[in-house]
């Protein structure tokens, strides 16, 4: 590919990151838009709330799969180099922040997206399976033992980068991670005042509250 065309890279991962799969499955299963309801966070746990187990598992796995598609495609793309070589690297690099960026704030959804757990484990899958199981490892654990979905989501954040340097050492996909990792806690700021208050909902807990 000539460097032109893998510039396009980039905005065809927005544009993947940009489909709400909450939106697209809730309309298909003649559910509420999920903006209108619960926190308002069109992402899985909020689908969730309508009762629909199969329409919350269905957008779980369609906002996991766009992260992982957007990254595997540019790597297919790229080639073998775009871990290693500087230009493939800061491309792929590109690719992660555009996709994710698309799941926040989505051009065909007004620009009202989710928070981008699903979709950062996609990413950290595309990257190195490795990578995304020890990530969703720290998820499930935290959420297992601490019951709360939103500080797992956090930890699984920070720790994520983390591995990726403990993995490969300090590469431009790292600085990515980062930015991924700090956009996910900022999307979780109002949860972390939750949890700082004592407010947040632990999970199977039939209040009602932010996730």
């Amino acid at each position: 590919m000539n460097l032109t065309l893998e510039l396009l890279l980039i905005p065809i991962a927005y544009l993947i990151g940009s489909i709400s799969f909450a939106v697209v499955v809730s309309k298909s299963m003649r559910l509420p838009d999920p903006h209108s309801y619960g926190s308002g966070n069109p992402g899985a746990t909020n689908v969730l709330r309508t009762g629909n187990k199969l329409a919350a598992v269905l957008t779980l796995i369609g906002d996991a799969l766009k992260g992982y598609l957007a990254v595997m495609l540019a790597r297919v793309l790229l080639g073998d180099e775009s871990l290693t070589s500087t230009l493939s690297s800061w491309l792929l690099c590109g690719v992660v922040i555009a996709v994710f960026f698309g799941h926040l704030f989505p051009i065909f959804h007004g620009f009202k997206g989710g928070k981008g757990v699903a979709t950062a484990c996609g990413i950290l899958f595309g990257i190195n399976w490795i990578l995304g199981l020890a990530t969703l490892g720290t998820w499930i654990i935290v959420a297992v033992f601490m019951r709360y979905s939103s500080l797992a989501a956090l930890a699984a954040a920070v720790f994520g980068p983390i591995y990726f340097v403990f993995l490969f050492g300090f590469q431009p996909m790292g600085i990515a991670l980062l930015a991924v990792c700090l956009l996910l806690i900022w999307r979780h700021r109002s949860n972390i005042h939750n949890l700082m208050n004592g407010k947040e909902s632990r999970i199977g807990s039939k209040k009602k509250g932010q996730s």
